[in-house]
């Protein structure tokens, strides 16, 4: 990588505003300056040269909330369903070695300009095991080139059904010593990690990147129903200790929405707010189901969320509060969850799709504007990663993280000359129009393809494991038979009257 970089564009979404026929010039891994072209070049004539004026230049973008996966679900053969449901189905889920997996997720991401990502990995088995999975993972990671806060967890409770006590309640409900069996193999068996050897495997794991300068470890329990108070607490009094983040899933359906009155008393961010957790270095994935109090409660402590709106509807778990979240102050980012309306992992999709949601049909009603999901995608991610002064911008001093946009088919055969880039870009652009990604001031995709590794060859080896694993129609039937019997579990609470649209949109 040479000293000095050039990157030019017809556009740069620089963050004082749009420049037209500017550049960027980067210096090391960083953003040294911005400025007009052409006197860039004459001060700088041996400098490498990456974009021209068929090109936007946009900070790379944020997916501040991701479960990384070789192949999504529907191409493993699980379709969508309610999101309880479909949790159980995922065990049909065929294996792949963790370092593809995340290469496959990682290509994926730049193409669509992620330059950052949260990636929320749980997994089971014993410490050792756990142990080589996440180092698989991070592996992948450090030969893509992208940067990531790697949150790992565990789950220590109530896999199957919601509740405390709720999986013992739930397996002697079953009609038979088989179903029994099957279900009772998808709890934590002996031997399986638990809390101390979780935070074994934290550390090692967190020393051996403590240097690494794009890879951040997290925790990341999985969610409040699926972990004890202690353990959250614990989770919680580590990060202090160690300055990191802490990512976690809150009232993504109406039944985790429910699971808070009926076993804390209160909604869930309350109790979490009086276990003592909640903080800037706290962040919650999805938060659908928020009430009021618990928005005032994010906004107030600081902690953050991200919206993940493709997912939210792809698992029929309804539409989150953006505008009253937007309005009362709060840190909100945007993220794709694995799990994008269109199977595709597009961010620009994702983005438009956020813009679209929310907008209520009155004059003064609340709509987000443009910018406000842009920033969602880019400094609002930033924010939530804690890294605000360093990421999400093009401005000097900040990571040099840049995502070049090919202009031609956004704009072909003609575009007025008051069009606003940047409206232009976020309802227009899509993953496929990414020409070169930049990350630490190192380009990581070249003409749409990643530049430190094969892959074709990583989907070959990917597709030979999965071809490989099969499936066991075995299991395939056991799980059927379970799934009546989980939605049973849920059709017998007590549901008070909604009227979704007073909830979403005219109140919010």
């Amino acid at each position: 990588m040479s000293e000095t970089r050039l990157v030019r564009g017809r556009w740069v979404l620089a963050e004082e505003g749009v420049r037209t026929g500017a550049a960027v010039r980067i210096a090391g891994d960083s953003i040294a300056e911005i400025g007009d072209w052409a006197e860039l070049r004459a001060r700088h004539p041996a400098a490498e040269v990456v974009g021209s004026d068929r090109c936007a230049v946009i900070p790379g973008l944020i997916n501040a909330h991701h479960h990384s996966s070789a192949v999504s679900a529907l191409q493993q053969g699980i379709p969508d369903r309610i999101l309880e449901a479909w949790l159980v189905t995922l065990s049909l889920a065929r294996g792949v070695d963790p370092r593809l997996a995340t290469l496959l997720s990682a290509a994926r991401l730049l193409r669509s300009g992620v330059t950052s990502v949260v990636d929320v990995h749980s997994d089971s088995g014993t410490p050792e095991i756990y142990d080589a999975n996440a180092r698989a993972a991070l592996a992948g990671y450090d030969a893509a080139g992208l940067r990531v806060a790697f949150a790992i967890g565990v789950t220590t409770q109530c896999f199957l059904v919601a509740g405390p006590g709720g999986d013992e309640r739930f397996l002697a409900s079953l009609p038979d010593d088989d179903l029994r069996r099957y279900a009772a193999s998808r709890l934590p068996p002996a031997g399986s990690i638990d809390e101390d050897g979780f935070f074994g495997v934290f550390d090692g794991l967190r020393e051996s990147y403590r240097q690494h300068p794009r890879i951040d470890l997290w925790f990341a329990p999985p969610g409040p129903q699926w972990v004890s108070d202690t353990f959250m607490q614990h989770i919680a009094e580590a990060a202090e200790r160690h300055d990191t983040g802490i990512q976690t899933h809150v009232t993504e359906s109406l039944y985790e929405m429910l699971h808070g009155p009926r076993h804390y008393g209160k909604p869930t961010l309350h109790h979490l707010h009086e276990l003592g957790v909640l903080g800037p270095r706290f962040s919650i994935a999805h938060g659908v189901w928020l009430t009021e109090s618990e928005i005032d409660l994010l906004a107030e402590t600081g902690a953050a969320l991200c919206h993940n709106p493709s997912s939210n509807l792809r698992l029929r778990a309804g539409i989150a509060p953006l505008n009253a979240l937007l309005g009362r102050g709060a840190t909100v980012a945007l993220g794709m969850d694995g799990t994008t309306l269109d199977d595709d992992e597009d961010f620009f999709t994702e983005m438009r799709l956020a813009l679209r949601l929310h907008r209520t049909p009155r004059f003064d009603g609340p709509a987000p504007t443009p910018a406000q999901i842009f920033g969602m995608a880019t400094t609002g991610g930033a924010r939530l990663m804690r890294k605000e002064g360093r990421l999400g911008r093009i401005a000097p001093g900040h990571a040099a993280d840049l995502v070049l946009v090919d202009l031609e088919r956004l704009t072909w055969p003609w575009v007025a000359p008051e069009a606003d880039p940047r409206d232009l870009l976020l309802m227009r652009a899509r993953a496929g129009d990414v020409d070169t990604v930049i990350v630490g001031g190192e380009v990581v995709l070249r003409d749409g393809r990643p530049t430190r590794f094969d892959l074709e060859e990583v989907g070959r080896e990917a597709r030979a494991m999965l071809d490989a694993a099969g499936r066991s129609t075995e299991q395939a039937a056991l799980v059927e038979r379970l799934l009546p019997h989980v939605e049973a579990y849920y059709r017998a609470w007590d549901i008070p009257e909604l009227a979704p649209y007073t909830i979403y949109n005219s109140r919010r």
